[in-house]
């Protein structure tokens, strides 16, 4: 049996008496997938994503994205390149287990009200729905660690600024720094720009990611069938979708979490529109399109290669 055939049994009604069981098994399946493509997202594109986050949060200090990888790496070595790679490790699993696991969920919630007869059958916009409404409970679990990644990541620039010392400190210290002054709020700073970033974002991503795959799919196969390198492709084309669609809601969610802001998102992204130009709500896209197409792709390379393997191993 096929890994869409396997998702699909609990929609179909499967075997007489296994659905259940097969629902608790698709959910763990695509729990552990979304981990295992997580942690392979941050090790491919965790150096860019640094640079994305400076050019963002001190575009005065970095006018584009090779200045600021060399000047990075020329002050703090590769351990600056990969500051913030914990949280971001803890961002990533978190995020994608939950998300591919609502986003199985979803897909059979959405074939439900379409009365289609399984999730294969959906198309690339079901599909992006679906993506949809899951990137709402993955955003609250990437919220307060994406928090501590910016602030970690952003830690040189805003002690530079603050005409302080930079002080050595690791996620741990950080997150009990956050909830001594500012409790279990301040962990959450940027909630409202991360639900506006996230779930458009996902309907693009998981409807680009569909789409593409429909479009490689060669006559007679499938789309579990297309080989690696196009699996590849098609989380390569998602990312890339996703960060253009929502980089201006990105940018203004790093600047809150940064500083630290309690001003709502909209009032926020007036300020950068009136202050800075249009062109300020895009500073980091270069590095963040270029750091995006193999991270995603990794993730989804790693997402069907743990399913394939998952649903090998439980049957």
């Amino acid at each position: 049996m096929s890994v869409g055939e396997q998702n699909n049994a609990s929609i179909t009604g499967g075997k007489s008496g296994s659905t259940a069981l097969q629902t608790y098994k698709d959910a763990f399946t695509d729990l552990m997938a979304g981990s295992m493509g997580g942690v392979a997202s941050v090790y491919v594109g965790q150096p860019l994503d640094t640079v994305k986050v400076k050019m963002q949060t001190f575009p005065d200090m970095y006018k584009n994205m090779v200045k600021c990888f060399t000047e990075t790496f020329r002050r703090e070595g590769i351990r600056g390149l990969y500051a913030g790679t914990v949280p971001a490790l803890a961002a990533n699993i978190a995020e994608n287990s939950v998300l591919f696991a609502a986003y199985g969920v979803c897909q059979k919630g959405v074939a439900k009200v379409l009365n289609a007869k399984d999730v294969n059958d959906l198309s690339p916009l079901s599909n992006a729905t679906a993506g949809f409404f899951a990137a709402f409970f993955s955003s609250l679990t990437l919220c307060p660690t994406e928090l501590v990644k910016c602030k970690l990541q952003a830690m040189r620039e805003t002690a530079l600024l603050e005409n302080k010392v930079q002080e050595r400190i690791g996620p741990w210290k950080l997150t009990r720094q956050i909830l001594q002054t500012e409790g279990i709020p301040g962990m959450f700073r940027g909630l409202t720009s991360t639900f506006a970033r996230e779930m458009p974002g996902y309907f693009f991503f998981f409807g680009g990611y569909e789409l593409s795959r429909t479009l490689l799919t060669p006559k007679g196969k499938t789309k579990d069938e297309i080989g690696p390198f196009r699996t590849v492709l098609c989380g390569g084309i998602a990312g890339v979708t996703l960060w253009v669609a929502i980089f201006p809601a990105d940018v203004v969610k790093s600047r809150i979490q940064v500083a630290g802001s309690t001003e709502p998102m909209m009032k926020v992204m007036k300020g950068i529109l009136r202050n800075e130009g249009l062109m300020a709500l895009y500073n980091g896209l270069g590095p963040t399109v270029i750091r995006t197409f193999p991270a995603t792709g990794a993730l989804f390379l790693a997402v069907e290669m743990t399913k394939k393997f998952m649903h090998g191993f439980l049957d």
